[in-house]
């Protein structure tokens, strides 16, 4: 609901700025047209990252982190890359 409101005030305030004669009305509904317009686009993001976001019951905890640790150590290490022609000394 606020995202909705820091949008209207910035269309009300932008709407003022370019419909006043006052240079200090200006500056003022300027600024607070800036600041609210900043402000729902940190609503609209805030909301965009918790709806992707992982709940921490979903999160592993520090004791299964440890225990995955040794585990994770004792993997061989997989080749990433494949063997040229060259480097494979095919006998003929």
């Amino acid at each position: 609901m606020l995202r909705w409101i820091l949008l209207g005030l910035t269309l009300l305030c932008f709407a003022l700025v370019f419909t006043t004669k006052s240079a200090l009305l200006l500056g003022i509904a300027l600024l607070v047209g800036i600041v609210a317009f900043v402000g729902f686009i940190f609503s609209l993001a805030a909301e965009r990252i918790s709806s992707v976001s992982r709940p921490d019951t979903s999160m592993a905890s520090a004791e299964h982190l440890a225990a995955m640790g040794p585990r994770r150590a004792a993997k061989p290490p997989q080749a990433t890359g494949s063997a040229t022609a060259s480097e494979m000394k095919l006998d003929r």
